[in-house]
Order: C-alpha cells, then sequence, then structure tokens
C-alpha cells in the first residue's frame, strides 16, 4: 500500500492533465499541472509545507507556537491546514477586498483572520508589513513571509519541477504561469533550466501588475489598471522572483482569462479560478508562438468554489463587463 502520513506528506504529486480541445486547436500539447488537487486545494499548499517545516528546521518555531501571515487568500488557506496539523496558532492578515468565499473557509479553518484595508506596498499600513510586525511582537512566533521567504521558491525546486519532468519524461519545451510571491514560477523554472537550459519559460501577466515590463525592459512599471484576478501581479521585485530565471512574458487581459475560465469548466469540465484561466491563456499564446507539435506546460492553481459569488456569477459578471467572455468562451466550447 501507498499510504500519506497526515496532510502534510499529502502535498504534491499531482497529476498533469491534457487540455484535448486546446491541444487539437493548437497543434501542441497543452499538459495543466492540477494544483485544485493537492489537500489544502491549490499549488499554495506546497509553499505552507515549505516554510513551516523549514522554520521548524532552523528552530524558528517551536511546540506551541503562532504562524502570522498576510496573505490574499490561498496560502492562508495552506498554512491553516499545515498550522493545525502540526499543532501551530494562526493568524492572518489578509486585504479587504477577497471574495466572501475566501474569508469564510479560512474562519470555518480555525485561522484568525483580520481583515485590513487595501494601501500600496510602500505604505507601512499594508499587510504584508503589518503581518511582520505583529510576528516580531508576539512569544514563540514566526512571519510565514511568502513574498520574501525563499523556502517558498524552493518547495518548486523540490517538487513542483521534478514531477512535471518526470510526468513529461523530460519532452517539455515551455513552462507558463503567472506570479504573486514568485515561488512558483521561480522554483519550477530553476529546477526545470537544470534540466534543459532549452525550455522556454514565460511569465503569463495581468493587467496592473509591473512583471510584464519588468521580464521583458527590466522596468519595474505597472501595465494597465488593475485585474479581476487575486492572488496574482504585483508591483515589486519580491526575494522569490528575484533572479528567476524566465525568458518572456506574455499580457493576458481580464476578458481573456475569463473566457478560458468558463471554457475550461464546459469543454474540460474544469471548475477553476481565474488565476488558471490565465495560465492556460498564457500557455495557449505560447503554444501559437513555437508553432505545432511542442508541449507547453501550466499549472491549475485552484478550483472555482471560492470564486461562486464573482467570477461564475453573472450579476458580477455583468457589472464588471466579463459577461461576455463567460460567453463567448461557452461557446467556443460548443456550450
Amino acid at each position: 500500500m501507498t499510504v500519506r502520513q497526515g496532510f502534510v506528506d499529502a502535498v504534491g504529486n499531482t497529476p498533469l492533465i491534457r487540455l484535448g480541445g486546446l491541444s487539437r486547436e493548437t497543434g501542441c500539447e497543452i499538459l495543466a499541472k492540477a494544483e485544485f488537487m493537492n489537500p489544502g486545494g491549490s499549488v499554495k499548499d506546497r509553499a505552507a509545507r515549505y516554510i513551516v517545516l523549514d522554520a521548524e528546521a532552523r528552530g524558528l518555531l517551536k511546540p506551541g507556537g503562532t504562524v502570522v501571515e498576510g496573505t490574499a487568500g490561498n496560502t492562508a488557506i495552506g498554512l491553516a491546514h499545515v498550522c493545525h496539523a502540526r499543532g501551530y496558532r494562526l493568524i492572518l492578515l489578509m486585504p479587504d477586498n477577497q471574495s466572501p468565499e475566501k474569508y469564510q473557509l479560512l474562519e470555518a479553518l480555525g485561522a484568525e483572520v483580520r481583515k485590513v484595508p487595501v494601501v500600496p506596498y510602500s505604505n507601512p499600513a499594508q499587510y504584508q508589513h503589518q503581518a511582520g510586525r505583529l510576528a516580531a511582537e508576539l512569544p514563540n512566533a514566526v512571519w510565514a513571509n511568502q513574498f520574501d521567504n525563499t523556502a517558498n521558491r524552493q518547495a518548486h525546486v523540490l517538487s513542483t519541477g521534478p514531477e512535471i519532468w518526470e510526468q513529461t519524461a523530460g519532452r517539455i519545451d515551455a513552462f507558463v504561469t503567472s506570479s504573486g510571491t514568485g515561488g512558483t514560477l521561480a522554483g519550477t523554472s530553476e529546477f526545470l533550466k537544470s534540466k534543459r537550459a532549452s525550455i522556454r519559460t514565460v511569465l503569463a501577466d495581468p493587467p496592473g501588475s509591473a512583471l510584464y515590463e519588468f521580464v521583458r525592459n527590466g522596468e519595474v512599471k505597472a501595465t494597465g489598471k488593475s485585474s479581476i484576478t487575486e492572488g496574482i501581479g504585483i508591483g515589486r521585485i519580491t526575494d522569490n522572483f528575484k533572479d528567476a530565471p524566465v525568458d518572456a512574458a506574455v499580457h493576458v487581459e481580464d476578458p481573456e482569462t475569463v473566457a478560458m475560465v468558463h471554457r475550461l469548466l464546459h469543454e474540460e469540465g474544469l471548475f477553476l479560478g481565474s488565476t488558471s484561466g490565465i495560465n492556460v491563456a498564457g500557455a495557449v499564446r505560447v503554444a501559437r508562438e513555437l508553432g505545432p507539435g511542442h508541449t507547453i506546460v501550466t499549472i491549475l492553481c485552484d478550483g472555482g468554489a471560492k470564486y461562486g459569488s464573482r467570477l461564475y456569477d453573472r450579476g458580477w459578471l455583468t457589472e464588471k463587463g466579463l459577461l461576455e467572455a463567460a460567453e463567448a468562451g461557452k461557446r467556443v466550447a460548443g456550450r
């Protein structure tokens, strides 16, 4: 028998799914890592696991301690599960513009959630800064610091990258994903390029993010207005993203992301969040650039249940001017 030892040991080893419709359309193999199948429901389970285990290994987190983090959602969920499994208290500082489902889930998971007004990173009141100060004030507490704690990046060097390499038997031409903290893109790219430097690594970036221009021109400059996507696309270069071996970037607008999310649901039966939409849209762009016969891998970050009142709600889509994009995705899927 193969038996996992609790939640922490169950993280990772997610399947790679072939996206049939898009593969036929592009003439490439479009493969997607099903990170929504992690036990906590997202790719961030990997970062949460490695951040906590690293803090333990370095003697920073002792029995009965507290983990503090500033996060927009999925890392918080992963940390809530890991902290329960390892016996720690969890305090979360979150921006107050996230989907209601995220707050409800975190409270159900027993985390202490403190909502913080959305302000720029340069403001000392920004949620990440507040998390760092709070952790320093509490006894036996650590700040997870997912953006600049490189245990996050290392999680993907040690797990996601090797899994993709093994699952494709090394037959991969490009890896495409978006970036929030930078851990998934940087760590996975680092491993894949250590196996074969010619593998093309590409950032898929939403409106409002400064990473697209940084990858293309070395300038930290926002492209367009803010996006509907949550948890990705930021205005600074994190320690996890710094020096990441990224070859190129594609800019994906919200209508394309929404159309792809709804296409994936009605064509492939995959109920996903907006970050998965931008990732797959980016993978399709890269497939068309490379031409038929290539294998492109991307990340399906999380499921769609946390976005029911937004991404899958007709009223919200209408308010945002995105209902037609959603309907277009369904039409392409033949629904």
